[in-house]
């Protein structure tokens, strides 16, 4: 991976990572139009850069986050339906990530969705501005769909706080916040286990010549690709984000409805077309 690719593919992460567009199916189609093999550092790559995305919620929202410790303690019930589905459906999730057609469907099924959501979820009189612990739980179980490929995290957590009667705004910005620990937990462990090849025990005792071992294997091109990608993906997820909250409540969900239906086709087409399509 040449650093101009590193650095598409990290606008490509912060342009689609918060918005209801689906991240993976992106990267899909940024890889494969690039050339881009599925080597080991690549998969690794567009994990890891997902920590400047996460960096770029706690910037803008810096105020929110030291807030009150009421705060972190509805994160945590929010985020615990996808650390134990995930935890059990790990290899049933893991099969899915190679299968390029999930990821084409989930986008054309998600856009017709989200061409309806509005109709379905009208803003509401007295509406909730900030989740109870129930509201939290709840929207929790809605992210864990985003385990499909294709499935939007945040379409699927925000849908998930319209039904508990949030406005369009209240439910995009806390769907914002969950993505940090659970990006963050995600992150975490791929880069330890994948990338450093590292066992939890290893960290726990710390195991300083085996986490040495793990550091030095990535070569100094590697790291330079790493540092620019969690820059340039801070950067645009930052602008991202304001955009999509602004746009959000002015339009709403159709236009990204109809803009997943377009890049599902294009991901089918690019497979009858013969084009070698592989999940980063």
């Amino acid at each position: 991976m040449s650093i101009w690719q590193a650095i598409i593919l990290a606008v490509v992460e912060g342009l689609t990572e918060f918005l209801p567009v689906s991240s993976t199916g992106h990267m899909v189609i940024a890889s494969s139009l690039m050339g881009i093999s599925a080597f080991e550092f690549t998969k690794m790559f567009t994990v890891t850069i997902q920590f400047g995305a996460i960096l770029s919620v706690v910037v803008l929202y810096w105020k929110r986050f030291i807030n009150s410790f009421d705060f972190y303690k509805k994160l945590l019930v929010a985020v615990i339906p996808a650390l134990a589905i995930g935890f059990v459906l790990k290899d049933f999730v893991d099969a899915m990530l190679e299968r390029v057609e999930v990821v084409a469907v989930s986008l054309l099924l998600g856009g017709i969705l989200l061409i309806f959501v509005d109709r379905w979820f009208k803003e509401k009189e007295n509406p909730v501005t900030t989740p109870s612990y129930r509201n939290a739980f709840i929207i929790g179980l809605f992210q864990c769909i985003a385990m499909i490929p294709g499935v939007s995290r945040s379409a699927s957590s925000i849908i998930g706080g319209l039904t508990q009667r949030m406005t369009r705004k209240s439910a995009a910005e806390f769907s914002f916040f969950m993505a940090v620990p659970t990006m963050l937990a995600a992150a975490t462990y791929t880069v330890l286990t994948d990338l450093l090849h590292l066992e939890i025990s290893d960290i726990l005792k710390f195991n300083l010549p085996k986490i040495q071992t793990g550091f030095g294997a990535i070569t100094a091109q590697e790291w330079q690709a790493l540092a620019i990608g969690n820059v340039v993906a801070f950067l645009v997820a930052m602008a991202a984000i304001k955009f999509f909250v602004g746009f959000l409540t002015k339009y709403g969900f159709k236009l990204f409805g109809y803009y997943r239906i377009v890049v599902g086709l294009v991901i089918l087409l690019l497979m009858a077309m013969g084009v070698e399509i592989q999940l980063v």
